[in-house]
């Protein structure tokens, strides 16, 4: 009988099966998570434009609920609140040096877009008194998202 004959050879890689399935495997996944990755822009625009809306419509209520005049400062990718300290300055003042502190606890409450993502322009500071009125109406545009955001004149009223 010859040496090592009733011995199974070892194998030392992979078999071309093998190799075959890793391949469809890894062409299936990157079927279906390519086209994510690349729309990660507008999945940030519209999470950006959400926040937005959010916020706003926080610092409308913010008002309202304190009776002072609530502040939107914008810049080029994001928007903080501040409120007037003066409790007594009534709908007059609109001094706006005091934090507001958000849902979350942050102070002040703010919003900062991810990646690319800004405002189509600045908006302008927008004045929320304490009846919950706008300083002016406005449209406000996210760069990639669909609709606008827009501010009642008259009652600030926070849609898109």
């Amino acid at each position: 009988m010859i040496a090592g004959a009733g011995r199974r050879r070892s194998s030392r890689g992979f078999t071309l099966i093998e190799l075959v399935m890793v391949l469809v495997l890894v062409s299936a996944v990157a079927v279906f998570v390519a086209p994510r990755l690349s729309g990660i822009a507008d999945f940030n625009a519209r999470g950006f434009h959400d926040e937005t809306l959010a916020l706003l419509r926080y610092a409308q209520k913010s008002a309202v609920a304190q009776r002072r005049p609530v502040c939107v400062a914008f810049t080029a990718n994001g928007a903080s609140l501040r409120i007037d300290a003066d409790r007594d300055s009534g709908s007059g003042g609109s001094g706006c040096e005091a934090d507001l502190t958000g849902v979350r606890g942050d102070t002040p409450a703010r919003i900062t877009a991810r990646g690319e993502v800004q405002f189509g322009t600045t908006p302008p500071t927008l004045v929320f008194d304490a009846q919950g009125r706008p300083s002016a109406g406005m449209g406000v545009q996210v760069v990639g998202a669909t609709r606008q955001i827009t501010v009642e004149s008259g009652t600030g009223y926070v849609h898109d």
